[in-house]
């Protein structure tokens, strides 16, 4: 059975953020979207799977969890773990109304889901979508009209996920990252009700 747990980041969050990293985000790949752009952008944008050699992506090795703790005031994040048989298996984190984080726009009534992770040997059980809904509540119990998330083109498998939960595709930017310039921005959204 699965249990999905609040934890509170008031007190000691780095401790918080430590336990959380314990569940990795790094992934193998070798498909990613490709953004095709028909008539110097006057046409529709095309997102084109495309297979390449297999690389690995770790989000935590860029920017571990723990840095978000000395970036950002997080008591008003909401954190959730999933556990299985007393096991931390999963996790989100949701950003709300926190100066700083640029995917807020500065409003209340939006959420970011920040972070979303399974461990890997747990993933296709339906962690993941109760750990998105559990977002989507926690967003709702606080207003909020919109949640947000980003992932990248070589995330396919992230894609796939959130278009499954509903999410649709807001919009597409090619060169967001500047020290991963093969890698495009994207950001998705649901519409609380």
């Amino acid at each position: 059975m699965i249990e999905i747990t609040e934890v509170e980041l008031n007190e000691q969050p780095e401790a918080v953020l430590e336990a959380y990293a314990r569940i990795t985000s790094y992934f193998r790949y070798s498909v990613i979207l490709d953004a095709v752009i028909p008539e110097r952008g006057l046409g529709d944008i095309i997102l084109r799977e495309r297979t390449i050699p297999e690389k690995e992506k770790n989000y935590d090795a860029i920017e571990p969890p723990i840095q978000w703790a000395r970036s950002w005031d997080l008591t008003k994040w909401g954190v959730f773990h999933a556990l299985v048989g007393g096991e931390h298996v999963g996790g989100c984190l949701v950003a709300y109304d926190t100066e700083g984080v640029h995917m807020l726009e500065g409003r209340s009534d939006l959420s970011v889901l920040w972070d979303i992770r399974v461990s890997s040997q747990h993933r296709g059980q339906g962690i993941g979508s109760q750990l998105f809904s559990q977002a989507l509540r926690w967003s709702k119990s606080r207003g909020c009209k919109k949640m947000k998330i980003e992932t990248q083109n070589n995330n396919l498998g992230a894609c796939r996920f959130y278009a499954r939960m509903g999410c649709s595709l807001q919009s597409i930017n090619r060169f967001h990252y500047q020290d991963f310039p093969e890698e495009i921005q994207l950001i998705w959204s649901i519409e609380i009700n």
